[in-house]
């Protein structure tokens, strides 16, 4: 694919999604931004510049143009930010992919969609309600069920266990595979190669 044909196409939008501010950086509801950060790193690049009320980095993969996303409105109105930078890049929904937690799903546990509700997650119910449709991929991040009688949105609000941050790196890593993989090689084989635990002894 040429340089000046890839430039012409759409990009492929990852959003990540999570809580802007350095109380809640390492929060277990911010594993949708340190996947894309891991993601931006992995090619090169950095955010920089704040777009649609979004941190954004933009670069290329194997010819296709890719846009990295952390919306910066917090975690409740990211709709705003992602259907923004979606129209302003004319992205087709069949290339946004919404990178966010799940509590539903065990720590390690990745979980590619093409379609779906949001279960619950207000993130990605802001995103289904600003763009009108709940066709859009997502890769879900388990983080595990809350402890004893504890409040789902207390959990999500707390940094991850010095145990679970020792296997982010894993996790991080197979979720940049993944991503990379649904760009390239489309969702359908994305799902098929990383849908699972990450690593099945954890």
């Amino acid at each position: 694919m040429s340089t000046e044909h890839s430039a012409q196409e759409p990009p492929f939008l990852i959003a990540g999604l999570g809580n802007p501010g350095r109380q809640y950086r390492d929060n277990r509801h911010n594993i949708g931004f340190l996947a894309v950060d891991r993601l931006a790193a992995s090619l090169g690049l950095t955010f920089t510049c704040l777009e649609s009320r979004a941190l954004v980095s933009k670069g290329t993969h194997q010819g296709r143009r890719v846009v990295l996303a952390k919306p910066q409105t917090y975690m409740n109105l990211s709709g705003k930010a992602v259907a923004s930078l979606a129209r302003f890049y004319k992205v087709p929904f069949v290339q946004l992919l919404v990178v966010y937690d799940d509590v539903d799903l065990p720590l390690g546990t990745l979980r590619l969609r093409p379609t779906g509700g949001s279960g619950g997650h207000r993130g990605v119910e802001s995103i289904i309600e600003s763009l009108g449709s709940q066709e859009f991929p997502r890769l879900r991040l388990g983080i595990g069920r809350p402890p004893g009688r504890m409040e789902a949105g207390d959990y999500v609000l707390e940094d991850f266990s010095r145990q679970e941050t020792e296997f982010l790196p894993e996790i991080l890593g197979r979720a940049v595979e993944a991503i990379l993989t649904f760009s390239t090689e489309g969702l359908a084989t994305a799902m098929n190669r990383f849908n699972g635990l990450v690593n099945e002894e954890v």
